[in-house]
């Protein structure tokens, strides 16, 4: 699998893992907020804090909405109109500059999830890649205007079908750029019960399709078992909301993690990554005295001399089991051979002390 650059970092199958803060809508509107919340990311463990640039009326269409007859699934607590919510969560695009300098200066990557073609204008100079967002996933006019930059991309895949999936990757595949594709549900209300629909044994089928393609999750969850799932089947960039309180008023404050709860999935990943080893099957080097100590060799059952025969009761298997000792699982060999030495009752047989 191909790794690439984001920012200062490699993103591929063998490296860690890349952690996107998405801090969204968790702003409140306030410049000096969003700031600090960039910082606690970074003190968090996060690789990259993310925003999203949008307008409303490019976004969503306030007929539309009110047209459905009633707010539905996360939309229904809002107190809000959909449209007003989007307006009150848009990131002012002055802060932009001043959000991308920020994340310079405290070593964090900037991104943000453009919404419209002229918010991929806008951040195109401060960004080293593009989040795709799984509502846009078949907007293929967007996908085709990011993808003609030429920078990396990272598409969602949340409420999508494999069809969906397929035209996005074949259009992000045929131009050449490098490619996250993230396992994603998009269901917003936080509850624990939407866990049975991660479906993280998709990504074992995204590999099987796109094996030079590096995998991700983006998810909406509480904790992080997702996550550690999602590694463990190959993921290697993630992202979640981040928040410095999971209980302030706001359309992603709910379902956010907060600086105590990333620091624990970033550190549960880390561990998680070192358990997960090579792949290949071997005597570890914290296991070489095991193997001594556990292990059976062939050794005398009772005092044998020189010139002895072996027989099945000249010799048994017991712990523990010195490098050079006969293995347990060559006591067959041994039967016949000649004694050239005398033995103590338990002494360990070594290749050296038979005649074949």
């Amino acid at each position: 699998m191909s790794a690439f650059k984001l920012g200062d970092r490699l993103i591929g199958s063998d490296q860690p893992t890349y952690f996107i803060a998405d801090i969204a809508a968790n702003h409140d509107g306030d410049l000096s907020r969003a700031l600090e919340l960039m910082t606690l990311a970074k003190e968090a463990g996060a690789d990259c804090a993310k925003f999203q640039h949008f307008q409303a009326a490019h976004i969503v269409s306030d007929y539309g909405f009110r047209s459905l007859g009633g707010q539905q699934s996360h939309q229904a607590s809002w107190s809000k109109s959909v449209f007003e919510v989007y307006e009150d969560a848009a990131v002012d695009w002055d802060w932009t500059a001043k959000l991308a300098a920020h994340a310079k200066a405290i070593d964090i990557e900037f991104m943000s999830a453009p919404y419209d073609l002229d918010a991929v204008s806008h951040l195109n100079p401060y960004m080293s890649a593009f989040k795709v967002g799984s509502g846009d996933i078949n907007w293929l006019e967007e996908l085709k205007f990011i993808a003609n930059i030429g920078k990396p991309v990272l598409i969602a895949a949340g409420a999508a079908s494999l069809d969906d999936v397929q035209r996005a990757m074949d259009l992000l595949t045929a131009a050449g750029v490098p490619i996250v594709l993230m396992q994603c549900n998009t269901n917003y209300t936080g509850s624990i019960e939407n866990i049975q629909y991660v479906n993280l044994r998709v990504l074992s089928q995204f590999t099987s399709l796109y094996p030079n393609v590096t995998l991700g999750l983006s998810d909406h969850t509480p904790g992080h078992v997702t996550v550690l799932g999602a590694v463990t089947l190959g993921a290697r960039v993630v992202e979640k909301h981040f928040t410095d309180d999971t209980l302030r008023v706001g359309p992603d404050h709910g379902f956010s993690l907060d600086p105590t709860s990333w620091r624990a999935m970033v550190n549960d990943t880390r561990m998680l990554e070192a358990a997960l080893g090579t792949g290949i099957k071997q005597v570890e080097p914290n296991e070489e005295q095991t193997v001594v100590l556990q292990r059976r060799c062939v050794r005398a059952s009772h005092a044998l001399a020189a010139g002895t025969v072996i027989t099945e009761a000249d010799i048994e298997v017991l712990r523990p089991a010195p490098a050079e000792a006969i293995a347990a699982h060559e006591f067959s060999k041994v039967l016949g051979t000649t004694l050239n030495r005398d033995l103590v009752f338990g002494e360990e047989l070594h290749w050296s002390d038979l005649t074949v």
